[in-house]
C-alpha cells in the first residue's frame, strides 16, 4: 500500500517511452522501436550474417530504403537476423533468391503504407485530444492542416513507442488469418469449374461523382476526412458481402466477390449509403462479371477494364452491370434490371449494359449474412454506419 493517489506515476507499469529522453531526437526513437541503436554499417550486418555485400544491398534495396554506403551506421542487429534468415531460406533451397526478394517487396510496400497509416491515425487521435481544438473543427476537419508540429510529431513517436509492442501481435494475427482466406480462395479457384483463362469474379468500380469539383470547395484536412470516411464505409459494406477491396485510388474503389448476389447487394449497399450521407458526394457504381488474373495483390483483365468503363456510363446514385452478370442476377430474387441501349466502350468493344435496382418486392437483397449468396429470399442487413 502506499499513499500516493491514484493514477500517479509509480502506480502505473512501466511504459517503453519511459526510458526516452524528455526530448527525444530521431535517433532516440529509432533505438527505442528497433531495440538497439543504429550502430553497425552495411558491412559489418554482411558479415555478421554472412553473406556478400551484394546480398546485403539486394534485400536493403527490396525493402525499400535508400542507398547507402558501406560504413553507414544505419542498421542495429535485427538487420543482421533479417538477412541471416533470408540466406539460411535461400541455402537450405526453401526459396530461391528471386522469390525471397520478391515476398520482401511485397513484405516492404505493405508495411510502407501501413506504417505511414498508422502514423497519420495516431497524429488525428492526438489532435482530437487537445483541449483548445474547437469540437466542431474535429469532427468537420476544419481545424489545422494534417502535418503535424514538431511537437504533435513526438508526442506520436511517443505514443507508438508505448503501443508497438501491442500492435505487432495484431500485425501478425492478421496476416496470418489474411494468408489463410488467400489459400482458401486460391484451393476454390484451382477447382475443374474455374475458367482456363482465369479466375470467375464478379468486379466493382465505385465512383465518387464530381469529386474533383468538391475538391476545390475543401481544405486540405477536410478531403482526408472526406477521404478518411469513403474508405471506411466502403470497406465495411464491401466486406459486410463477402467481398474484398482490391484497392482504393482517392475517390475510387476496386472491390471484388465471388459470387453475383452479394456483389449485386455490395453495389446498391454502396449508393444507398453515399446517398444518405450528409458529408460524402453521391457515388455511381459499374460491375461486371467474368475471368481476372491476379498478381501480386492487384487483379487486371477484359472484365476489370469492362467493370471501369461502365462505371464512366452511369449516373450518379446508379448501377450499371454488364450482360454476363444480369444473366446471372435474373433468376434472382430482390433484383430487377432494365436494359440501356448498346454501347461501344474504349478499348472494350460493344457491350448491353443493364441498370441494377432493387425489386419493388424486396428492400433489401442477399448478403452473406442470408445464405452464403446463394439466391434465396433472404435479406441483406442495412449497411453499416459510419463514425
Amino acid at each position: 500500500m502506499t499513499d500516493e493517489p491514484p493514477g500517479s506515476r509509480s502506480g502505473r507499469r512501466p511504459r517503453p517511452s519511459d526510458a526516452l529522453a524528455p526530448d527525444p531526437d530521431p535517433d532516440d526513437i529509432a533505438a527505442a522501436l528497433l531495440g538497439r541503436p543504429r550502430s553497425l554499417g552495411r558491412r559489418d550486418v554482411s558479415a555478421g550474417a554472412e553473406v556478400s555485400l551484394l546480398s546485403a544491398r539486394k534485400l536493403w534495396h527490396a525493402l525499400g530504403f535508400p542507398v547507402v554506403t558501406n560504413d553507414d551506421p544505419v542498421f542495429t542487429e535485427a538487420d543482421v537476423y533479417a538477412l541471416r534468415s533470408v540466406a539460411r531460406m535461400v541455402r537450405e533451397g526453401d526459396m530461391d533468391e528471386t522469390t525471397v526478394l520478391a515476398h520482401t517487396r511485397a513484405f516492404a510496400r505493405t508495411a510502407d503504407r501501413l506504417a505511414a497509416w498508422q502514423v497519420q491515425l495516431v497524429a488525428e487521435s492526438i489532435a482530437g485530444d487537445d483541449e483548445d481544438l474547437d469540437p466542431a473543427d474535429a469532427a468537420l476537419g476544419t481545424g489545422p492542416l494534417a502535418v503535424p508540429d514538431v511537437a504533435t510529431a513526438k508526442a506520436v513517436a511517443v505514443r507508438l513507442v508505448d503501443l508497438v509492442d501491442e500492435l505487432e501481435p495484431l500485425l501478425v494475427y492478421a496476416w496470418r488469418r489474411h494468408l489463410t482466406d488467400a489459400i482458401s480462395r486460391m484451393i476454390q479457384d484451382a477447382e475443374p469449374s474455374v475458367d482456363e483463362h482465369g479466375m470467375w469474379r464478379h468486379i466493382g468500380f465505385a465512383d465518387l461523382v464530381s469529386f474533383t469539383s468538391v475538391v476545390r470547395r475543401l481544405s486540405e484536412r477536410q478531403l482526408a476526412e472526406l477521404v478518411k470516411r469513403f474508405e471506411i464505409l466502403t470497406s465495411d459494406i464491401v466486406t459486410a458481402h463477402g467481398g474484398r477491396i482490391i484497392k482504393t485510388v482517392g475517390d475510387e474503389i476496386l472491390f471484388s466477390n465471388r459470387e453475383a448476389a452479394p456483389a449485386a447487394a455490395t453495389a446498391l449497399d454502396l449508393v444507398d449509403a453515399m446517398t444518405g450521407d450528409e458529408v460524402l458526394p453521391e457515388v455511381r457504381v459499374g460491375m461486371a462479371a467474368g475471368p481476372v488474373l491476379s498478381r501480386l495483390g492487384d487483379i487486371f483483365g477484359t472484365t476489370v477494364n469492362r467493370a471501369s468503363r461502365l462505371t464512366a456510363i452511369a449516373h450518379p446514385s446508379a448501377v450499371v452491370v454488364d450482360s454476363r452478370m444480369a444473366a446471372e442476377l435474373d433468376s434472382v430474387s430482390g433484383f430487377a434490371l432494365r436494359p440501356l441501349r448498346r454501347r461501344a466502350l474504349r478499348g472494350v468493344g460493344e457491350v448491353k449494359p443493364y441498370v441494377l435496382l432493387r425489386s419493388s418486392v424486396e428492400t433489401r437483397t442477399l448478403g452473406p449474412e442470408a445464405g452464403g449468396g446463394a439466391p434465396g429470399g433472404a435479406t441483406s442487413p442495412s449497411p453499416p454506419s459510419v463514425p
